[in-house]
This record gives C-alpha cells, sequence and structure tokens, in this order.
C-alpha cells in the first residue's frame, strides 16, 4: 500500500491556463458551515428573551400616582425625578420595566403622558412608581 501513489507523488501540481490562481482566503469559503436553518438560531433567541407581566397597582398606589402627578403638574420648575414604567414588548407579550430620570417638561393630560426633558415620552397608565431626585439612589 506504500507504493500506491508513488508515480504521482513527485509529479508538479496541476495549473489551469484559462483561470487565475485562487486565493487561500477565497478558497476557504467553500469550507465554511451550511446554515440548512436559517433564522432558526435567531427564533431560540427569541423564545428564550425574558418578560415580565405587567402588575396591576391597587387603588392605593393608584391615588398616590395621581396624588404625585398632581403635585409636579403645580410646581412652577418641577425637581428631577425617576419614573418607573412598564414597556410592553413588541414581539411578544408580556414587556420589561425600566427608568428613567429627568426634568419634567409637560404633563399632558389629554393623552395621559408625561414628557421629560430629555425626550422621553412616559405613558400614564404604564408607571410604576415616581421619585423625586432626592429619593433617587445614585
Amino acid at each position: 500500500m506504500k507504493d500506491f501513489y508513488r508515480d504521482i507523488m513527485d509529479m508538479p501540481h496541476p495549473v489551469s491556463p484559462g483561470r487565475p490562481h485562487m486565493p487561500l482566503s477565497v478558497r476557504a469559503a467553500q469550507f465554511a458551515p451550511f446554515a440548512a436553518l436559517s433564522g432558526y438560531g435567531e427564533a431560540v433567541e427569541e423564545e428564550a428573551r425574558l418578560t415580565r407581566e405587567k402588575a396591576e397597582l391597587t387603588e392605593e398606589e393608584k391615588e398616590k400616582l395621581d396624588w404625585q402627578l398632581r403635585i409636579l403638574a403645580q410646581k412652577k420648575g418641577p425637581g428631577k425625578i425617576r419614573v418607573t414604567y412598564f414597556v410592553p414588548d413588541a414581539h411578544k407579550s408580556g414587556g420589561a420595566y425600566v427608568s428613567a430620570s429627568g426634568f419634567v417638561k409637560k404633563i399632558d393630560y389629554m393623552r395621559k403622558k408625561i414628557f421629560l426633558s430629555d425626550g422621553t415620552e412616559i405613558p400614564a397608565e404604564n408607571i410604576q412608581m415616581i421619585q423625586e431626585a432626592d429619593e433617587c439612589l445614585p
């Protein structure tokens, strides 16, 4: 079996006269892995991503938030606040709670939104908690 390829071992590598030599970087692409199930990895990641359900506030908590909003609306120059609110997920049920800090620019009672000075719009029905800057943790 040792001598099976002896007759071709010392022959020069064949070179095509009609085609240029392929660079190694291009040649390596033909050995790249094939994704038979394109999009499957993204689907698995999306399914594994966790969301939370929106917590319902008690009547007492709703009254406290309403009182805080009225106080903020009456102030001439409201101080810095931190608002924790629910953001619904665009792709699956549930969502996430996020916090935004800033100065209140406007409270729109018709559209039921709070506008912060940085442009953040917060729907009033999604607010979980409002803290003034001196109550906020760093």
